[in-house]
């Protein structure tokens, strides 16, 4: 090998010798990254679960044992635990009617966002029509409009159309107040579909109606789960729109476990497992699509 060849070969190298010395924040961020990051981690999720796990515990437990002590004295004795509370639980026509009622509220207030809400984004984001943009502010401008301000003039409408105190009724409120956020997410995530992707389905002879169910559903996926887990939890977990416009036989759970605090003293034992089912359904959903939310809340941070 000649000098010129060697010289050029210990030139080139030379840069890549020279490595610049980590910062302090680095170095630490290096040495925390690693066990001790996850110790913490995995305490902070302990901590954020001692509620629930306190919860299931109180729920095995008879209401005796509940009046005496909290529900870590489980640890100690645990032939304390028990189904009864669960066996009772299913005897209370009040919980389970209740229970069935927010099925049936949940379930269609839920579908019925998501397909309104993903042919309005849709149409927002790729059909052309007068006053498009005018429109999409004043549905952009209803999200910031709270619940409390119609609960009034809306008691007065259905009052008026006769569907107050049904179940109807709570099932049309979740929805007008879910669609102004269905149609913000949903025409975002749309309107980043690609134009060559649709125009392309189109050359091949594809409709708006085709067009969006066989390319824009399937890319939209992600952003309806979101869409559907958000949508769910609020409902599930509503109780100021059930206790204002559902009567005693199309009330929600949560009102049901509501109307059974004020009797605390006699039915301790079947609180405790009404609570715990009203809270393990919705999450039940939440880590069933919890990949396909994570995708959809972060579809669009990165372009």
């Amino acid at each position: 090998m000649s000098a010129t060849t060697d010289a050029v070969v210990k030139s080139a190298a030379a840069p890549a010798a020279v490595k610049a010395k980590p910062s302090l924040a680095a170095r630490l961020a290096a040495r925390t990254g690693g066990g001790a990051l996850r110790v913490f981690l995995v305490l902070a999720g302990l901590f954020w679960l001692m509620p629930t796990v306190g919860l299931l515990l109180s729920s095995l437990r008879g209401s005796g044992d509940i009046g005496e002590s909290g529900w870590w004295a489980v640890f100690t004795r645990p032939a304390q635990l028990t189904t009864e509370n669960y066996s009772r639980l299913l005897q209370n026509e009040a919980i389970t009617d209740s229970l069935l009622s927010t099925v049936m509220i949940t379930v269609p207030a839920t579908v019925l966002v998501v397909v309104i809400g993903a042919l309005a984004g849709y149409a927002f984001a790729w059909m052309e029509f007068p006053g498009r943009d005018w429109w999409f502010m004043v549905v952009v401008g209803l999200l910031v409009v709270p619940v409390q301000v119609a609960l009034v003039p809306v008691s007065e409408l259905f009052g008026t159309i006769g569907i107050f105190e049904t179940t109807i009724g709570v099932i049309l409120f979740h929805v007008a107040f879910g669609l102004p956020f269905a149609v913000f997410l949903l025409r975002n995530f749309f309107a980043e579909i690609p134009r060559e992707l649709l125009e392309a389905a189109r050359l091949d002879g594809a409709g708006e109606i085709r067009l969006f169910t066989r390319v824009v559903m399937p890319l939209g996926g992600p952003a309806i789960a979101s869409l559907g887990i958000f949508q769910f939890l609020w409902v599930w977990n509503d109780m100021l729109v059930a206790l204002i416009f559902a009567d005693s036989e199309s009330a929600p759970i949560t009102v049901a476990l509501q109307r059974q605090v004020r009797q605390f003293g006699n039915n301790i034992d079947v609180l405790a497992p009404g609570a715990f089912v009203s809270m393990i359904i919705p999450l039940a959903v939440f880590f069933a699509f919890q990949r396909q939310f994570v995708t959809g809340v972060m579809a669009g941070a990165v372009k």
